[in-house]
């Protein structure tokens, strides 16, 4: 069991796994994909025009009726696809851990973490690094399909399989040293602390969690996009604008380079304290209008003004909370059960991360109604914030329209419940025509001076 054993025979069969698939993507067929991509140039309908009887429902049917059918299709097609990959994921990752707990090469990487080295520490660490490589390895062709032969074939991917390779390896690589770090501190609790270690290892869980946020703007996006300050006062001056207008301390505006890898259009905010940013990605800025952009900035300045970040962080505490509880439940009782066909000796036995997996991978399926709404309920706040704002409700229902390259407009309400981290298209341009029925005085004086 060579291959299970060292991390650098893995590490090398992982590239030679990944790259076996080389000539598969180099032969891969660039779809024509031009008469099914979302309007580049929105422009406003007559039924969206400020007038005496202006309607809500008409003005959004109107927006709707500029996306060309095949580019519905498109959007449709693929979201609803990722209905099954959700599925697909779930399957693979249950066979993938019950496979190194069933046959035992979870205690074999255990054991020759421990011939290496007599510290408990550096044996987490080096199972971990197996472990990762491992389950990469098992994992690659579903991660393949998914993150690069699926993206290209429905026209928002931009990378070659080399460069997109590279990005998965660094982020391999980061993977193993945050995760590796992460997982000798939880053991080094479950050892300490026998009695307690779920509730420690939650508190600590989360403070790890809020420092990757801190840290990731500035030491971990840069890995993958370069991250330049916005310099064109064009788009900087009505941004900065609005941010003193609704009481934001910022003085810059960042821009990624996005498109070296996708076509997808977004901004974000990230970061805490100091590390905060307001970030644009190249794609919005090239195709997007001035009213979308300062419409899209204003949403984020919601999720800053209206605390969503702490917010978030708290309802991650809450999450991480339930499952320690869950995760101390299902290890006693599964370890009491097969722990010792598996050769796992306790829950502080680092042999039993696989079967910690296990149980995540159930408590995620279970949590990603639930997740999505909490998300979704954030985002259409920031949504209503950044119409009161911005006051562009047109740029808003062209971002809406854009963003629908990659999700379905007009789902039903259970989809949109069970599988929506963000309201539908239909419903945000609702949103915008609707606000926009509200102070139609407002762009009535904008019309007539």
């Amino acid at each position: 069991m060579v291959v299970f054993m060292k991390p650098r025979v893995s590490l090398l069969a992982l590239v030679l796994a990944l790259l076996s698939l080389v000539p598969a993507a180099m032969a891969q067929k660039i779809p024509d994909l031009s008469q099914s991509q979302m309007p580049s140039v929105i422009t406003v309908p007559p039924e969206a025009l400020p007038s005496s009887h202006f309607d809500a429902e008409a003005a959004t049917n109107a927006y709707l009726a500029q996306i060309p059918a095949s580019a519905r299709a498109r959007s449709d097609a693929y979201f609803e696809g990722g209905y099954w990959l959700i599925l697909w994921d779930f399957l693979v990752a249950v066979i993938i851990y019950w496979i190194l707990l069933r046959f035992g090469i979870s205690a074999k990487m255990r054991d020759f973490a421990v011939r290496i080295s007599r510290f408990a520490f550096v044996q987490d660490v080096i199972y971990w690094a197996q472990f990762v490589i491992l389950t990469t390895i098992l994992g690659a062709p579903l991660a393949v399909y998914e993150g690069y032969f699926r993206e290209h074939k429905y026209g928002l991917a931009t990378q070659t399989f080399g460069p997109w390779l590279g990005d998965q390896l660094k982020a391999l690589l980061v993977n193993m040293i945050l995760g590796g770090i992460l997982l000798a501190l939880l053991f080094w609790i479950a050892r300490r602390l026998p009695n307690t270690w779920h509730i420690w290892g939650a508190v600590v869980s989360l403070a790890f969690t809020v420092f990757t946020v801190m840290i990731a703007p500035v030491y971990i996006l840069p890995l993958f996009n370069k991250v330049t300050r916005l310099d064109d006062p064009k788009i900087t001056q009505p941004i900065l604008s609005l941010a003193r207008a609704n009481g934001i301390p910022a003085h810059d505006v960042f821009q990624v380079d996005a498109s070296r890898q996708s076509t997808r259009m977004s901004a974000n905010v990230s970061g805490f304290g100091k590390t905060m940013r307001i970030t644009l990605n190249d794609n919005l800025l090239r195709r997007g209008s001035p009213e979308e952009i300062q419409s899209v900035m204003g949403h984020e300045m919601g999720h800053y003004v209206l605390n969503h970040i702490y917010k978030d962080t708290t309802f991650i505490f809450l999450v991480i909370i339930a499952f320690f509880a869950y995760l101390r439940w299902g290890l006693s009782w599964s370890l009491a059960r097969w722990g010792e066909s598996w050769g796992i000796k306790s829950i502080s036995d680092v042999a039993v991360l696989p079967l910690v997996f296990l149980l995540a991978t159930f408590f995620g399926l279970i949590l990603t109604p639930i997740q999505n709404t909490q998300t979704r309920t954030t985002e259409h706040e920031a949504d209503m914030y950044g119409l009161n704002a911005s006051r562009q409700p047109d740029g808003f229902a062209q971002a809406a329209i854009h963003l629908g390259e990659y999700r379905k407009m007009s789902p039903g309400p259970l989809e949109e419940f069970l599988f929506f981290d963000h309201p539908s298209g239909r419903n945000r341009i609702h949103d915008a025509m609707q606000w926009k029925a509200e102070n139609l005085q407002l762009f009535q004086r904008q019309t007539n001076p």
